[in-house]
């Protein structure tokens, strides 16, 4: 069980610091050395920013950027609980800040299903949530492999969350084949398709054939397919080309702080202009 949920906290890998030795998450909270970092969610019809999924860093003093899996491995379940407490209220934070510079996207969160019975978590949306009329709700994801066996909880999260303008996603979608047969006992409005079958979908003919299944049962439950993990251009014309509905990668961007992300959308605040070339950081993205 507390595999998965460090899991959840650390999607891609991260091209930053080594540390020598591993940091007690109970510390990096405890220090406040957590920082929240932001990897863009594409539109792949249109090329554009539809939303970003919030990832967890942390910010040594000497060490610099530390990867999850230096802080994550050893965590116990109490301090994962408030690392998500920790991550839920940072995104609802940050979103008034991204709003104010024009960058009115949908946040997503990776969310253990424990942290649903241990946590408030509707009460702590309802309390914390941006007032903005704007504001377009947040994504609470959760892995298939979790949640599978307990879709009374997700019902009934799912009601809760609805009230507050706010979804679940289905993360690593496929993987294990365990949810295929029950999708429509799902209350998600999101379907992620998990990276192993992204992966060379272009040229392998199976993956490319479980990703338009999914695309398939996506549609006829009227729900969001997320491609994640697309790291070449052969595969974003595949998925594209398939109907997937959003993109995520490092094709697009990588996980990057909030005040950078705000830049790099600064400078294509022309929403209509489209981007002749990659720019660093955020590879062929409108505005």
């Amino acid at each position: 069980m507390l595999a998965g949920l460090r899991n959840l906290f650390s999607s891609g890998p991260v091209p930053y610091a080594d540390p020598k030795e591993k940091i007690p998450l109970g510390e990096v909270l405890k220090r406040n050395w957590f920082e929240l970092w932001y990897q863009p969610k594409i539109e792949l019809k249109t090329m554009r920013l539809v939303g970003a999924e919030a990832l967890v860093r942390a910010r040594h003093p000497t060490r610099g950027v530390v990867a999850p899996f230096f802080f994550l491995p050893d965590a116990n379940e109490e301090d994962l609980h408030a690392l998500t407490e920790q991550v839920i209220l940072t995104a609802l934070g940050d979103w008034d800040v991204f709003n104010d510079y024009g960058v009115a996207m949908k946040a997503a969160v990776n969310v253990p299903v424990s942290a649903f019975v241990k946590l408030p978590i509707t009460r702590m949306l309802r309390e914390a949530r941006p007032r903005a009329a704007n504001w377009p709700g947040m994504v609470l994801e959760v892995t298939e492999d979790q949640i599978i066996h307990d879709l009374n909880l997700a019902n009934d999260v799912a009601g809760e969350l609805r009230e507050l303008d706010c979804t679940l996603a289905l993360d690593d979608f496929g993987a294990g084949y365990s949810s295929l047969a029950r999708l429509k006992q799902l209350p998600f409005s999101e379907l992620k398709i998990d990276r192993s079958y992204v992966m060379n979908c272009d040229r392998d003919a199976l993956n490319a054939g479980l990703c338009e299944t999914i695309v398939e049962l996506g549609k006829r439950f009227g729900l969001k397919t997320v491609a994640e993990g697309i790291e070449t251009v052969h595969e974003s014309h595949k998925l594209q080309g398939i109907g997937v509905n959003v993109g995520q990668g490092y094709l697009y961007a990588k996980p990057m702080p909030r005040n950078q992300l705000i830049g790099l959308m600064s400078q294509r605040m022309m929403a209509s202009a489209p981007v002749a070339q990659p720019v660093r950081g955020m590879a062929y993205v409108k505005g």
